[in-house]
């Protein structure tokens, strides 16, 4: 809800979607880590989201960063040119700053607010105060590849079933994580194939090319899923080399192997 300059909510997402109501550009100053990854959230559901730039703390954006969801979906949206990320500022308040409002963020328990002013003046000072701010700070190199780019190959490169798998984990990890905090993708990934019955060599050749993590990081994961009892391995005979090894969920330790299940399992990794 708005009062005057100010908005009101129970969440940082509900402040942001009222701030892109009104704005075609957008400066996010020195947020914390939950209100950038409510920010990924909010661009990821608006239909026309604004032109956003991110100036954050580089502390602030890797700690975000690492979490798989929240960075691949700030690729998606790079890759979009729809946000642009700098690093290596420190302000006295978040701000949300548009083309004729500036808002501080205040959060206290169960509620949040933006404490704005629409002065022409002040606005104005305050967006060439930071555009200054803007112009020395260094871009942020997101390592992480894009979702959307993520799902696409995995469909084109392992199956179509494994991507609907994908898609059906992360969505139910995405509820059951906010009171258990971050997962292991790479763990989420080979359950996922090992629910297919995929080839170790294909999905961490695929999450390699991807860029979700190397080779090895996939084996060194299978290893520890197997010494776990999640998963199990079979030889598959090829006609020249050693024989490739096919990925199994252990049956005895998953009841019908359902998103759910294998979302709860992966959280364990995190």
């Amino acid at each position: 809800m708005t009062d005057g300059a100010n908005l009101h909510g129970e969440s940082f997402e509900e402040i942001l979607e009222a701030a892109f109501e009104s704005a075609d550009s957008l400066l996010l100053v020195d947020p914390t880590g939950e209100t950038i990854e409510a920010l990924t959230t909010v661009t990821s559901a608006a239909e026309t989201p604004p032109s956003i730039r991110l100036l954050a703390e580089t502390a602030v954006v890797k700690d975000v960063m690492d979490d798989f969801v929240v960075a691949s979906n700030a690729a998606d949206h790079v890759a979009s040119g729809t946000l642009t990320v700098r690093t290596g500022i420190g302000a006295a308040n978040a701000l949300v700053i548009t083309e004729e409002s500036v808002w501080s963020l205040v959060g206290v328990g169960d509620r949040v607010a933006a404490l704005g002013g629409d002065d022409d003046t002040f606005v104005e000072a305050v967006g060439a105060a930071y555009e200054s701010q803007w112009d020395r700070a260094a871009s942020f190199d997101l390592r992480t590849p894009p979702l959307s780019r993520v799902r696409e190959t995995l469909g084109e490169e392992i199956g179509q079933n494994t991507r609907a798998d994908f898609d059906a984990t992360l969505d139910a990890l995405q509820s059951a994580r906010e009171a258990t905090g971050e997962f292991d993708e790479v763990a989420l990934t080979l359950l996922v194939a090992a629910r297919n019955d995929v080839l170790l060599y294909d999905i961490s050749k695929w999450g390699e090319d991807v860029g979700i993590a190397s080779k090895a990081t996939f084996s060194r994961t299978k290893t520890t899923l197997e010494e776990e009892g999640l998963i199990r391995t079979e030889k598959v005979p090829i006609d020249v080399g050693r024989p490739r090894l096919r990925l199994k969920l252990n049956e005895e330790r998953f009841e019908e192997a359902t998103p759910a299940e294998l979302a709860a399992v992966t959280l364990n990794h995190g």
